[in-house]
């Protein structure tokens, strides 16, 4: 059995601003003995970073001072929601439509902390073709670009959309969204679930715009939609979750993701859908179409993070009459 060093050999040093002594070996073995995996932290030795390859080969010595960091997310740190396979921290996703120019749609999403932005499909500009484009202002590397069919009133007009936007990117997470009629832009839920088979089909991930119908999204679910999303009220009509009854039976009856798609006008509509249990929240015209549209990227973030953290916190039950806070009973 092997005996610990005597206290004369211990190494004097700092650790993340505290002094801590550790036996001679070498950086991997120090992460090791504060029961941190080496693969997953980044290690400052002395104002230098040490390659992940390298801990184990670093040795370290007598007044070394070293910060060891990882990856963490705000509120929850695990908190995280995953769809098809492909996982996220932020719940926001934003749309790319009506603002002034790309370089205000960049940084909208920057403030809002998106990780997915919806892109619409249309077609290049040959007569001027080196127009500035948003792939020259959001890094589709960077942020998970998600085509949609928004303006598709037909399934074969959608499928057809997306099957370019394969093309051209490769992607197959999809939004789908097939319209009824323009004066509304209700989905027209025949033509949606049959675009959704033929797109399971053809391997295309769909993440699908639907009514508030419960009914509807198991049909979608079933038809081989990754995520359902139901609007909260007509898209661009900024009146917030009109039916929240609907919206949460969805999401208690949903195997997939459910995240509320249109409608949401301010941060309290966010936070609604939220509290409800959603996964997470689409919007554009909220965001576009406010006074200040980066203060308003930045409130929807927060709205979005407290209405879920309430949610996981398990709000009060409601009652019928008042309940006094204070106990009655000793009162002077």
């Amino acid at each position: 059995m092997a005996s610990s060093p005597s206290p004369a050999a211990l190494l004097s040093l700092t650790v993340n601003g505290e002094p801590r002594r550790a036996a001679p070996g070498s950086v991997a073995d120090l992460v090791r003995s504060l029961e941190l995996e080496p693969t997953k932290v980044a290690v400052e030795r002395n104002g230098e970073i040490v390659p992940r390859s390298t801990l184990a080969d670093v040795a370290i010595a007598e007044g070394d001072v070293l910060e060891i960091v990882h990856f963490v997310g705000g509120g929850q740190d695990d908190d995280t929601w995953s769809v098809a396979g492909r996982t996220f921290r932020s719940r926001l996703i934003v749309g790319t439509g009506k603002y002034k120019d790309f370089a205000q749609n960049a940084a909208a999403v920057e403030a809002s902390g998106a990780e997915i932005v919806t892109v619409a499909v249309r077609r290049v500009n040959v007569s001027d073709p080196k127009a500035p484009m948003l792939t020259d202002y959001i890094d589709p590397k960077k942020i998970t670009y998600l085509p949609n069919t928004a303006g598709c009133f037909t399934a074969e007009d959608a499928i057809r959309t997306l099957r370019l936007a394969r093309e051209a990117g490769g992607w197959d997470l999809v939004k789908l969204e097939v319209l009824g009629e323009a004066k509304t832009l209700y989905p027209n839920m025949v033509e949606t679930i049959r675009a959704t088979e033929v797109l399971a089909k053809e391997g295309f991930l769909p993440m699908v715009y639907c009514t508030d119908d419960p009914i509807a999204a198991k049909q979608l679910e079933d038809a081989g939609a990754v995520a359902v999303m139901p609007l909260g009220a007509p898209i661009g009509s900024g009146l917030g979750i009109q039916n929240r009854v609907t919206i949460r039976l969805i999401v208690e009856g949903a195997k997939v993701p459910v995240l509320v798609d249109a409608g949401v006008g301010t941060a309290s509509d966010a936070a609604v859908a939220m509290e409800l249990g959603c996964d997470g929240v689409l919007m554009n015209t909220a965001i576009a179409e406010a006074k200040d549209p980066l203060l308003m990227a930045r409130a929807m973030k927060l709205s979005v993070e407290a209405g879920r953290a309430a949610y996981l916190a398990g709000r009060m039950g409601t009652r019928k009459y008042a309940d006094p806070s204070s106990p009655l009973a000793g009162l002077i």
